[in-house]
């Protein structure tokens, strides 16, 4: 399904995005509604807006033992981002993206047929991004429309800003802070994935019925608690599998030069999962400052339940957690515990990283395998930066050994 809505109502493509978005304007206060908006405040607040343009090139090289092929993907998105001014608190945001590929096309992007390649999920085409109704007044803001949300450390519910096409979601959201608490729902009806704007051999698009809730609590200026319910319903294609009602709490803290994060949560089948399963999630990491040395030690499990399902974040920015090397996208039926071991340094401009990973089996004994990740990012000013990533996964009795390496030229207007 191509993701471009038919002008000029493209947040209104669906009768579901239309009722909502009415409702949403009922919900704002009175005095936003009765406004008489002239043509002339209309017309000052949209050519008043703010256009911001941006450029990301990369070349991803993949070795992977499965293939005889190697990947070698090199593409270029370019990025419009255009934000109105406010008219009564309203503010309309619309945000375009076009992939192109840069010389052959030698990878499998999942759309390209190129099945003899390892896969690059960096399909070619124009996307819109995100095109939303943003409402701010004091303590509450909604968003209605195609828009970006992340949620915590993105470990459930994030963007995927890594790949070429991100991922956004239609949905309706709500963020209301009252003192030391922050809610923040959101309906989403919609996810517009990595892998479109063209269905290929993944759907381009989950439709359902999502909910995500999640309460922060600011425990003082270095403490927060955060507990929350994201009960996820997909409809099509591969979805129904990956519809899942997690629920937890994470506690951060940063006492002194050492950062703590800890996270807990329950997971069970939801809405049209086939699967009847109950399992869990915990995490807990330090990160202490030697400045300029940053030392990292981690621990992450994504339990199984007796080795038939385990536990599994559909809508997270994977490429974050357990590797670059993307070999744990799918929670193997076993589960995985991700033991990791990280250094990090900034030099002035100059950002240098590496981070070791120990994959073992939650319910088997065994190794799953083994990943280094290795990164240098140079800032060259406030709009150009180059980073040079390389991930080496040592397989034993998961996947098969991969090599991957990364150069990427980001630019910003």
């Amino acid at each position: 399904m191509h993701r471009l809505f038919a002008p000029p109502l493209f947040f209104c493509a669906s009768r579901r995005t239309a009722t909502l978005m009415l409702a949403f304007l009922l919900a704002l206060p009175v005095h936003a509604q009765a406004q008489d908006q002239t043509l002339e405040s209309i017309t000052h607040a949209l050519t008043g807006g703010a256009v911001d343009f941006a450029a990301r090139y990369r070349f991803e090289w993949v070795d992977d033992d499965n293939f005889r092929q190697r990947a070698k993907a090199s593409t270029l998105k370019m990025r419009m981002t255009y934000l109105s001014k406010p008219v009564n608190q309203i503010r309309l945001g619309v945000e375009t993206d076009y992939v192109a590929v840069i010389g052959p096309e030698r990878y499998n992007s999942t759309e390209n047929g190129l099945s003899e390649y390892p896969v690059v999920a960096d399909p070619q085409g124009f996307d819109l991004n995100q095109a939303y109704l943003q409402y701010q007044s004091g303590r509450l803001s909604g968003t209605l429309g195609r828009q970006r949300i992340l949620m915590d450390q993105q470990r459930f519910v994030g963007g995927v800003a890594w790949r070429q096409n991100e991922q956004t979601y239609d949905a309706a959201r709500l963020i209301y802070h009252s003192g030391a608490f922050t809610l923040d729902y959101a309906y989403v009806w919609n996810v517009n994935r990595i892998f479109g704007p063209e269905d290929g051999d993944q759907p381009a698009d989950w439709h359902g019925n999502t909910h995500l809730f999640n309460l922060k609590y600011q425990i003082s200026e270095y403490q927060s608690l955060s507990g929350y319910a994201y009960l996820q319903d997909f409809e099509n294609d591969n979805g129904p599998p990956n519809s899942v009602m997690s629920y937890g709490m994470n506690y951060q803290a940063t006492l002194g030069n050492l950062k703590v994060f800890a996270e807990l949560a329950q997971q069970r089948d939801h809405a049209d999962n086939s699967r009847n399963y109950q399992t869990h999630y915990y995490a807990a990491n330090l990160d202490y400052s030697l400045s300029p040395i940053d030392l990292l030690l981690g621990y992450e499990v994504l339990a199984s339940d007796n080795a038939d399902s385990a536990f599994r974040t559909p809508l997270a920015t994977l490429h974050k957690f357990q590797g670059w090397s993307d070999k744990f996208l799918i929670t193997p039926d076993t589960g995985v515990k991700d033991f990791y071991l990280g250094v990090r340094e900034t030099n002035g401009k100059l950002h240098l990283g590496a981070v070791w990973h120990h994959f073992r089996a939650d319910k088997e004994r065994g190794t799953l395998g083994r990943e280094l990740n290795v990164s240098a990012t140079y800032q060259l000013n406030r709009h150009i930066s180059i980073q040079v990533k390389l991930a080496n996964y040592d397989a034993v009795s998961h996947a098969t050994d991969t090599t991957k390496a990364w150069l990427t030229l980001q630019a910003r207007i």
